[in-house]
């Protein structure tokens, strides 16, 4: 759940901290004072689109910042993200920084919002399938995932039948421009670690009058100065090593010192006569090293990846010139992956047919109790045997409702009013509440288009379900804002000649007088002792 969230520069809020409870938070307040900016913070954070137009008049950032808590974690986890008016993004989880992406996807295990738009979304039949597929749970989930897998190399298959690679002459000239890029790479005859070797013998041959120079006066001072002296301490010690252990340790080390040292000699004496290069070699080197440079300009980055690509070449080259064979042996690849799938397929078309009546019953219920008693709800869904495939699969699922009894049922689009939307997209959240991990349902202004008993009753629905998640709800209503746990007022002042938002905890009197300013747009005796009336309830 939500612990607190923090906002700074966005629209007129200038910074708000608020800390969220436990069950059911509801937000209310004057037209205009934030509460849809707080809404929109929580879905910047989510990994949602961002506008610059909402960074704060003035400023050169917005700033969203929340701690939550979850089951599976024993500290407060914190999200941030900052986006400034250049357009840079920076998004962290617990102080580590993550893409957008990122935060998005750990954000969907954590929050899901429901706006007015979204009612909307029910009137996409696409959306119906994502839903009915969430209640069904891991079983339906885990087959989707195995089933994905196959759908993607299922659609390579199909890209690389269809590709052909063009007409006849078409072919030529791509296999005529492979070959030749095979056989330049070919004749290049290039050695992976190759290039490395060369610019180091580049840098020893443009370096070679230095490295003789000094090569000379090492190996004179070694064999005809330093090795002169070892050798007379090594004799003198040799005399007197029998008298005393630490003259004969010091004795051996002298000798030891005095053989290395004749080895380190003779190495550089024969790197002395290995040093020369003429010119010709240093044109070889240089002609060798423009080679490879031109190759990486057309081929890779460098000489692993010119063999890489000159492997991929040959495969295609052998692709086309055996098209018939190749083609035949990826129609085959298809056809029994298409098996696979179909089977796939069928399997979640089953428990999509099982499961597609307990979501119907459940959420024909909570209509039920949502004053939508003559209202039918029905998940129907077709099943394409054939070897159309989609994301989904092989089902195409759309929710039927029938308002009126003795009428047929019909698309959502055809008969749903913002009301009724809004009360489906409720019992639909309730149902999947139940089997749904995410601990936090936002929901704002979903209360538009209805009122008395049916507001009443969808206040008991959200209140039913803040009892296993935390709720956060943007209302109008004050039937549903006396059902709050915790409730907040949204208030706008203008302030050394800006406006900007503040967010307060109501209890007590400030509480009654809100329910009371909403129900009647004024506080008054009667309006207060109405507000009373309903938190009473």
């Amino acid at each position: 759940m939500i612990n607190t969230l923090h906002i700074k520069n966005i629209g007129i809020i200038d910074e708000i901290s608020i800390d969220l409870n436990s069950g059911f938070n509801v937000l209310t307040g004057e037209t205009g004072a934030g509460k849809t900016l707080i809404i929109d913070s929580l879905e910047i954070l989510a990994g949602g689109r961002f506008s610059k137009e909402m960074i704060r008049k003035g400023e050169e950032y917005s700033f969203v910042e929340m701690s939550v808590s979850t089951n599976s974690s024993k500290e407060d986890i914190i999200l941030s993200r900052e986006i400034n008016m250049n357009g840079k993004n920076l998004c962290k989880i617990n102080g580590r920084m993550v893409t957008v992406a990122e935060l998005k996807n750990f954000m969907a295990k954590l929050l899901d919002i429901h706006g007015q738009h979204d009612n909307q979304s029910l009137l996409n039949s696409g959306v119906h399938i994502k839903l009915l597929d969430k209640f069904a749970g891991n079983e339906l989930k885990t087959l989707k995932l195995d089933y994905l897998e196959k759908y993607s190399e299922y659609k390579r298959l199909k890209e690389e039948i269809a590709k052909n690679y063009g007409d006849d002459k078409e072919r030529q000239r791509k296999l005529d421009l492979l070959k030749y890029q095979s056989n330049e790479i070919e004749e290049a005859g290039l050695i992976k670690g190759e290039e490395e070797e060369l610019e180091e013998k580049k840098k020893r041959i443009l370096n070679s009058e230095k490295i003789s120079k000094n090569l000379g006066i090492a190996e004179n001072q070694i064999l005809n100065v330093a090795l002169d002296s070892v050798q007379s301490a090594m004799k003198a010690l040799e005399k007197i090593e029998d008298i005393n252990d630490e003259y004969k340790e010091s004795s051996e080390t002298i000798r030891s010192i005095y053989y290395e040292l004749e080895d380190c000699g003779r190495n550089i004496s024969r790197y002395s006569q290995d040093i020369y290069f003429d010119d010709r070699e240093i044109e070889e080197v240089e002609s060798r090293l423009n080679l490879i440079s031109s190759m990486k300009r057309k081929y890779g980055n460098n000489i692993e990846e010119i063999l890489k690509y000159k492997e991929e070449v040959e495969k295609e080259v052998y692709e086309i010139e055996n098209l018939e064979e190749y083609t035949n042996k990826l129609k085959s690849d298809l056809k029994s992956l298409e098996g696979e799938m179909k089977g796939i397929c069928k399997k979640m078309h089953d428990i999509r047919e099982k499961i597609s009546n307990i979501l119907s019953e459940e959420v024909q219920k909570d209509l039920v109790d949502l004053e939508m008693k003559n209202t039918k709800f029905k998940v129907n869904i077709n099943y394409d045997n054939s070897n159309e495939f989609n994301d989904n699969g092989q089902d195409a699922v759309e929710f039927l409702i029938m308002t009126n009894v003795g009428e047929d049922y019909k698309p959502l689009t055809k008969i749903a009013s913002g009301g009724e939307m809004s009360r489906i997209m409720l019992a639909i959240k309730r149902v999947l509440a139940d089997v749904d991990e995410v601990e936090t349902l936002v929901f704002d202004e979903i209360d538009t288009g209805i009122s008395g008993v049916a507001a009443s009753k969808v206040a008991d629905m959200m209140k039913k379900i803040s009892k296993t998640h935390q709720i956060i709800c943007v209302t109008h209503l004050a039937t549903i804002a006396a059902k709050g746990d915790s409730n907040y007022y949204i208030n706008k002042e203008v302030k050394e000649g800006k406006t900007k938002t503040n967010v307060s905890l109501l209890t007590d009197n400030r509480l009654v007088e809100e329910i009371a300013r909403i129900a009647s747009g004024e506080v008054t005796k009667v309006s207060i002792q109405y507000a009373k009336e309903l938190i009473s309830k």
